[in-house]
């Protein structure tokens, strides 16, 4: 089985759609979906500096469309039916798109609403986000629950993220839980925490003017790893997922259980798949970066799917 996976915030890299573009209908996609954020994608994804699309306002809608441009590449229109498909926070965004839960609009317009209100909330407090890497994960959660910070992503594979004041931060970095380190991630705000509770409301209230459509394959909500077949219940899930922690070891358990052997990620790729090196051992990896691997990665579909 095939294992199709988005990436989350801060896999962007400057330039990373240059090479993309140079096919005329992904250039002319990324200009219809640039129309429905209301942003230049197309310099943002190939001109544009690294403070430039580190900013959340931008960097979520440039992720989304990204993902949904080289899955078009790679797939057309419909991502194989017997794969399960996955996103890693605002990657779930893209993966409703793959699926058909929602429409490439709306997953555009949900997404634009959600990263300038995440931006926002994030202007409030300043608040960000460390990587503890190793130790044992029920010793690194309580840790993390005790320095006042929040576990604001398991990402398996020995990764938990602690989120919260940067205050409360450099203090959980000087005194780290025993055989771990602590590593500061290149975020704006406490994301997946009650420091974004400021963004929902605005959510809320266009989710309940979006038309979701039933999953056309097997999507997995960071909530619980769980499968969600209703695309109304996984629209909630995602206005209510601002708020919560992304469980992303319970995304490789279900996949890893519904008999994945390929993990294909889509571009910004890299990092999903270095988690699942580490998390789903034995199952075989690509993360698809550049058009000129799309041949390879037809064949890894044609493998795996």
């Amino acid at each position: 089985m095939l294992a199709i996976v988005c990436p989350g915030q801060g896999s962007q890299t400057p330039g990373f759609l240059q090479p993309w573009l140079e096919d005329p209908e992904s250039a002319e996609l990324l200009t219809t979906l640039s129309a429905a954020v209301g942003l230049d994608l197309t310099e943002l994804g190939t001109t544009a500096d690294e403070e430039t699309i580190k900013d959340t306002a931008v960097a979520q809608p440039l992720i989304v469309a990204a993902g949904i441009l080289t899955a078009r590449a790679l797939f057309g229109r419909t991502v194989p039916e017997n794969s399960v498909v996955a996103g890693h926070s605002v990657g779930e965004i893209t993966a409703a798109a793959l699926t058909m839960a929602l429409s490439p609009a709306d997953a555009l317009s949900f997404v634009s609403t959600r990263a300038k209100g995440m931006a926002a909330a994030a202007a409030e407090i300043p608040t960000g986000m460390s990587a503890v890497l190793g130790g044992d994960p029920d010793t690194v959660r309580a840790a993390i629950i005790d320095a006042g910070l929040t576990p604001a992503n398991e990402n398996g594979g020995g990764q938990i993220v602690a989120a919260g004041t940067l205050d409360a931060l450099a203090a959980f970095a000087e005194n780290p839980p025993a055989k771990t380190r602590v590593i500061p991630l290149k975020v704006a705000g406490a994301f997946h925490t009650e420091y974004m509770a400021s963004a929902v409301p605005a959510l809320q209230e266009l989710a309940s003017t979006l038309q979701p459509g039933a999953p056309q394959t097997a999507l997995l909500t960071n909530h619980d790893g769980t499968r969600i077949g209703s695309g109304e219940d996984f629209l909630a899930s995602l206005v209510a997922q601002v708020t919560r922690p992304v469980r992303w070891d319970l995304c490789e358990a279900t996949m890893l259980e519904a008999g994945a052997t390929g993990l294909l990620e889509l571009a910004p790729a890299g990092t999903l798949t270095g988690l699942a090196k580490r998390g789903m051992k034995g199952v075989k990896t690509l993360a698809l970066k550049t058009p000129d691997q799309l041949e390879d990665a037809r064949a890894f579909v044609a493998e795996h799917a």
